[in-house]
């Protein structure tokens, strides 16, 4: 059954854009900190010159999404307290000049929305969960809502890049897992999450021409499970890009400044442990072999990534309390803590194999993509067609054509496996800016 719409008359969508933006920006400014000087709202034809940049500058089109939840009785001002029976409104932005496309889904309440999103959830950040298929009646169901209504622009445009902006419960949401019969979203569309547009560094760099500084641990340290793979997948990125490696007792806070003083590396890539927790946004972390490094704005930033810009910040063992609106907030505003203009991050913690796996195939495609949506969306589908599998130690079918092998103790679990199953890419997301 199709959703149920309602549509608004185009004088008022173009402020309510500016009234979601300034609503979103808000409440990332509240959790992260407030800054020393706020951003202006963007403008709907400031992020209309940006869409057009990507498009004038890679052949892709993209789109943003805003997912908002709004009264049953709406007004554009409307600021009333939330309740379960809000109903969810979609406002896509592209470079068309029209008016942004805006429905409000008359059956989709806040409470279902949430229920069928935590369902997804369940269904696909468990290793218990990759024998079955549960996962595909919530994903269908939350395609059904937010991109069914909006497929016929998204078709007429020629759209082929998908930037998600979230209201809260819908801000850790593996959005390449959404379906439509048995299609991924991503078998359409490369996909990428904001905060908001005021919070991201919209302009666009071609990430062909960065050289990368990759970093790992793969021993057990403070009370961290170790991460066996982690050798193998430094050591096939710095394969594949220029750069250099720090392993173990070389990842430090102080190599990572001093290495980046030297050479302003675009790409950085952490193969640690990464956790984004329920509650303050200090509790949550990055770990270094020497200390953890709090998530909030005046500690990440010693990590000096923001000087000059990281292009990409790869975590590669991360992990968040998922359905929780505290972690949410901090996993989609991960690049903005860290001052970076993109992130690639897990909404989960797979096992580092299956990582290294995923990490090398979007590391590999990169190299001759326009923009890192595109390669992450291959690397995905990739894994969601079963091109690639891992056999004994080594994991094949990658988009380098070689074989990457791994330590025996890091397949144990996953000899012999397709990782077809979303549990093993679907949580990986981009952060901030998609391009």
């Amino acid at each position: 059954m199709p959703p149920i719409t309602a549509t608004v008359p185009p004088a008022t969508v173009d402020t309510i854009v500016n009234v979601i933006e300034a609503k979103f920006t808000q409440t990332f400014e509240q959790h992260l900190g407030q800054f020393e000087t706020p951003p202006p709202t963007v403008t709907l034809d400031q992020m209309r010159d940006a869409l057009r940049e990507v498009e004038d500058a890679t052949g892709i089109k993209p789109a943003l999404i805003y997912l908002n939840f709004v009264p049953v009785q709406l007004g554009v001002d409307d600021a009333s307290a939330p309740s379960p029976d809000d109903q969810l409104e979609l406002v896509m932005v592209t470079t068309g000049d029209g008016p942004p496309i805006r429905h409000r889904l008359a059956d989709a309440p806040r409470r279902l929305v949430v229920e069928i999103a935590d369902e997804l959830r369940a269904s696909v950040a468990s290793p218990d969960q990759t024998f079955t298929r549960a996962y595909r009646e919530p994903a269908q169901r939350l395609y059904q809502w937010m991109i069914q209504p909006l497929l016929s622009e998204l078709t007429t445009q020629g759209i082929g890049n998908l930037v998600f902006i979230p209201d809260v419960r819908l801000r850790s949401l593996p959005y390449a897992a959404l379906m439509q019969g048995d299609r991924f979203l991503i078998e359409d569309y490369s996909v990428g999450l904001m905060p908001s547009v005021s919070l991201t560094d919209t302009r666009y760099v071609d990430p062909r021409q960065a050289a990368m500084l990759a970093m790992g641990l793969s021993e057990a340290i403070q009370g961290q499970i170790p991460l066996p793979a982690v050798p193998a997948e430094i050591d096939k990125l710095i394969s594949l890009w220029s750069g250099r490696s720090y392993l173990n007792e070389e990842f430090t806070v102080a190599q990572l400044q001093q290495t980046r003083s030297q050479t302003p590396y675009g790409i950085v890539h952490l193969a640690t442990h990464a956790d984004i927790s329920r509650g303050a946004i200090e509790r949550s972390y990055i770990q270094f072999w020497d200390q953890r490094v709090p998530l909030s704005r005046d500690q990440i930033r010693q990590l000096q990534l923001n000087n000059p810009p990281v292009e990409l910040l790869g975590l590669s063992a991360c992990r968040t309390a998922l359905g929780d609106e505290e972690a949410e907030l901090g996993f989609a505003g991960l690049a903005v803590q860290a001052g970076v203009k993109s992130a690639l991050a897990s909404l989960w913690f797979i096992n580092d194999a299956a990582t290294a796996a995923l990490m090398a195939d979007f590391y590999t495609v990169l190299r001759e993509s326009p923009i890192k949506a595109e390669a992450l969306r291959r690397a995905q589908l990739a894994m969601a067609s079963g091109e690639v599998v891992i056999e004994g130690n080594q994991v094949k079918g990658l988009a380098s054509g070689q074989t990457l092998v791994l330590p025996e103790e890091s397949v144990q679990t996953l000899s012999d496996r397709v990782l077809s199953h979303p549990y093993y890419w679907a949580g990986m997301t981009l952060i901030g800016n998609p391009w």
